[in-house]
């Protein structure tokens, strides 16, 4: 019988005030009974409107199904035929955007908790199997994938499957792109996504990293290397900064190198290979999920206040509800409606005796009220005169979006980007003006979502099996 409860099954969590001192993952996921609980609260409908909103096109019902059956290994087995990283959806994708916003169940309470199904269901996989997944009968056929991110694993994995012989391009010395070095442990612990790469090695995937597409090898010579096709999927690494006075000073980081330094450098041991700036007070410039991982992270390290400068007001914050929750209840403060003009500090090239010389030392902020929508209609923010103020603080993180980065571009001839360096590609099936050079994720949209990134990589994969059984 259907579980007709409105409200989902509350997710359970460490305590706020013993979490902001950790590092260990914040949602501590379902039991047995709350998922089976959960899974009776699904009605099976059979338009399934919640997978057509699901970029991977999960078979969602389906894995529910099973669950309630019991047969938890058997709903493994149904999200993996379309998802190559089950462990990370259920954490980091916003279902409640995609497939929750389409679930019947929320027109007169909450959706199903799909979402913390998915992370249950994989959590069980990875804690009771341990034989390896089944090596495709080979197809003859090698492709290339450059980035080993969200885009380019699954582009990876779905390859692999068709009996491809692929080999992944790293840039950093560990697979995973931004799931390693962008997303906290607090929210994505790397050993789940070191489980989910180990699972395509084990599939026949050959992961190199420390090579640097672009300048170590060049896309044109992956082909002169006998790769048949090539997806792209570096992402969007290159940051973006305000121009305002003061953006070059020590203290002021890109929340791009803040969270690489603390994720995937340790920063945050006693004795780090790599320094950050601990303790204080710190601002960080912007709303999205990247400045709350930044601004959840700097509370962790020690710092003393922690402030969201956002120039709109909390209704247009562009982070997951769940994300700014978590943050508020760590005690970390919005200033919605305000923006950085300015970021003061000591600067006397003069006096480098001066243990404070060139360190931040404040933001200079002004107040803003919302104006007339914009052209994506976001109430467009506008200054108030004579409200500037000076906010105390000895840290400046700066999160206002990344752009995919130029290097691949300029040693590639033939691949065209658009105004914003994203490549351009044909949107069905990622494909590039480059012949037989496929892209997708952050590379081509700019920052978005981790699973539209998989996506991406998914409609790439599909299109290189194409373009190669017809060649």
């Amino acid at each position: 019988m259907p579980n007709m409860n409105p409200k989902k099954n509350p997710m359970p969590t460490q305590a706020p005030e013993v979490r902001a001192h950790n590092f260990n993952e914040v949602a501590l996921g379902y039991d047995e009974a709350a998922a089976l609980d959960e899974a009776l609260r699904c009605l099976n409908c059979k338009n399934m409107p919640c997978v057509g909103a699901c970029p991977v096109n999960i078979r969602i019902p389906e894995f529910i199904a099973k669950i309630k059956d019991g047969d938890f290994e058997g709903a493994y087995q149904v999200i993996h035929t379309t998802s190559s990283l089950p462990a990370v959806c259920g954490r980091v994708c916003p279902q409640e955007t995609q497939c929750e916003s389409k679930c019947v169940r929320g027109i007169k309470g909450e959706p199903v908790g799909i979402g913390r199904l998915e992370r249950f269901v994989a959590d069980w996989h990875n804690a009771h199997t341990e034989g390896a997944p089944e090596v495709p009968a080979s197809n003859g056929h090698k492709v290339a994938v450059v980035g080993s991110g969200p885009s380019g694993l699954t582009c990876a994995g779905d390859l692999a499957k068709a009996g491809y012989k692929v080999t992944v391009f790293e840039a950093l010395h560990t697979a995973g792109g931004v799931l390693v070095y962008g997303i906290p442990e607090f929210r994505l612990p790397k050993s789940i996504v070191a489980k989910e790469v180990d699972n395509l090695r084990a599939m026949g995937v050959d992961v190199e990293t420390n090579i640097v597409i672009g300048k170590t090898l060049t896309v044109d010579e992956l082909f002169e290397m006998g790769y048949e096709a090539v997806f792209i999927g570096s992402g969007a690494g290159l940051p973006n900064f305000m121009g305002i006075p003061g953006e070059s000073l020590k203290g002021v980081y890109s929340a791009n190198e803040f969270l690489t330094r603390s994720n995937l450098m340790k920063a945050y041991k006693d004795d780090p290979v790599t320094p950050i700036m601990k303790g204080g007070n710190v601002a960080v410039v912007g709303g999205g999920n990247v400045a709350m991982d930044a601004a959840r992270t700097a509370l962790r390290l020690g710092a003393e206040h922690v402030y969201i400068v956002y120039r709109r007001s909390m209704t247009e914050l562009p982070a997951r509800k769940e994300e700014v929750e978590h943050a508020e209840e760590e005690g970390i403060e919005f200033l919605v409606l305000n923006n950085p003009v300015e970021i003061l500090g000591y600067n006397n090239p003069d006096d480098r005796r001066d243990p404070k010389n060139g360190f931040v030392t404040g933001i200079k902020c002004i107040r803003m009220e919302l104006g007339e929508p914009d052209a994506r209609g976001r109430r467009k923010p506008i200054e108030i005169p004579g409200s500037e103020y000076v906010l105390d603080v000895d840290t400046v993180i700066m999160s206002i979006g990344t752009s995919p980065n130029p290097l691949i571009k300029t040693t590639t001839k033939g691949l065209d980007v658009n105004s914003r360096g994203g490549i351009i590609v044909e949107e069905s099936t990622g494909a590039t003006t480059k012949p037989g050079v496929y892209a997708g994720g952050d590379a081509v949209t700019g920052a978005a979502t981790v699973i539209s990134a998989m996506g991406a990589g998914k409609t790439a994969a599909k299109a290189i099996d194409e373009y190669l059984k017809n060649k």
